[in-house]
């Protein structure tokens, strides 16, 4: 329950402001009146990436000496903490088309936004570190769906009334102290054998 929880909570908390939240926003402008198509699309999108990325994690995990994979992941979470300052932006090579509809359109732009993004690299960390990739990649995704539905729903009112530079913070807050938790070998029942 641990790892669902601290997935979706750190997730949701990073995604404020990010690109694939940027997207949200620009496809529900695009493809008005489908917002349950568009939810759709990022959900299967996401979920098909971070269970991937979990895996990818684990991978890590059974590859890397526990104690090597402490610093790693430790220092992982503080750059994703300095990333988590830098606003994100979309490029206008990111801007969706139509050709193919509201679902097609946000399945592949929402997968191909989300490769490399600092939630994409926390999963896999977060893959790494606990031993249920079932429950990251749930709930890295249901983090990405708790950010991302209200984009969708309310898309530029919401921008417009939602602190996203304060979220920012709050984000590089949170994980920065997980990697401080790693680094201190600091457990909430967070073990990786002989971390």
């Amino acid at each position: 329950m641990e790892a669902l929880v601290t997935s979706l909570g750190m997730v949701a908390i990073a995604e404020m402001g990010d690109k694939t939240q940027l997207l949200s926003f620009v496809l529900a402008a695009r493809f008005r009146r489908q917002p349950w198509i568009i939810i759709a699309g990022i959900f299967l999108a996401t979920i098909v990436n971070h269970a991937l990325a979990a895996l990818a994690g684990d991978w890590v995990a059974t590859t890397v000496n526990p104690e090597v994979l402490r610093w790693i992941l430790g220092l992982a979470f503080f750059a994703f903490a300095g990333w988590a300052l830098v606003p994100d932006t979309l490029d206008e090579s990111e801007q969706p088309t139509t050709k193919y509809g509201a679902f097609v359109t946000t399945l592949v732009m929402f997968f191909l936004a989300e490769m490399g993004d600092k939630t994409q690299l926390a999963t896999v960390a977060l893959g790494a570190k606990y031993a249920s990739l079932t429950a990251v990649a749930i709930g890295t995704t249901l983090g990405m769906m708790v950010a991302n539905i209200p984009a969708v729903m309310l898309g530029e009112n919401l921008a417009k009334r939602f602190p996203l530079s304060k979220m920012r913070f709050v984000a590089a807050a949170l994980f920065a102290i997980f990697g401080a938790l790693i680094l201190l070998k600091v457990g909430l029942g967070l073990g990786f054998g002989g971390m």
